[in-house]
């Protein structure tokens, strides 16, 4: 009997102990979610000036840069790389940057929780086993998506077809670039100095 049942365990295993979380993924993805959290507020600081001339070309486009909001999420899958990573991570990054002070109080928490999930449930149709940067690119964009619906829903009520429409893109684009594409370069850079030896990202990069 107990035989049967270690050998049970040991089919199971491989992919159960992938996804668990451990202690030390726990205590990573608290450090980026507050380590971005600061970069968030800090950019909800200089926002105004840097929408408002965007905003003034083309209603709409300052979406895009509004994607830097969206990097903690994407960063902390692709380093914790567990089921739950992205959104946790951008929780706690809307959470900090909430508890420091933005004009947007309490809300900046709801809407990490939509753009991590935006995030997530890319990574989740991988089935959390494909870490490249064409992924990475996806799971920003998806943030986008959600934070463009977001926005639309809560900060822009009836707005014109036009202007959803550019915001829409503008923020999908945005949300590939700045959070899939910077935040997958984050990822190897800090693997490459040695920081995520822990992880399957460190290791994998010293493999190739």
């Amino acid at each position: 009997m107990h035989a049967t049942t270690t050998s049970s365990d040991s089919t199971v295993r491989p992919d159960a102990r992938r996804l668990r979380w451990r202690v030390v993924d726990i205590v990573v993805a608290s450090v980026i979610g507050v380590a971005v959290g600061v970069v968030f507020w800090a950019w909800g600081v200089v926002w105004g000036p840097i929408s408002a001339p965007i905003e003034a070309v083309l209603p709409g486009l300052q979406a895009a840069p509004a994607a830097v909001w969206l990097i903690a999420g994407v960063l902390g899958a692709l380093i914790i790389r567990k089921p739950g990573a992205a959104v946790y991570t951008e929780v706690v990054a809307a959470t900090v940057s909430a508890l420091i002070g933005t004009q947007w109080g309490w809300l900046t928490i709801e809407a990490g929780i939509v753009q991590g999930l935006g995030a997530e449930l890319v990574f989740a149709l991988f089935l959390y086993r494909n870490w490249r940067l064409p992924v990475a690119l996806l799971a920003g964009a998806g943030a986008g998506l959600a934070m463009a619906v977001n926005d639309l829903v809560i900060w822009y009520p009836g707005a014109a077809p036009t202007f959803a429409t550019i915001y829409l893109i503008s923020a999908v684009i945005g949300g590939a670039v700045l959070a899939g594409g910077l935040a997958w370069l984050a990822m190897r850079g800090l693997a490459r100095a040695g920081a995520l030896d822990r992880f399957a990202a460190g290791r994998e990069l010293r493999t190739v």
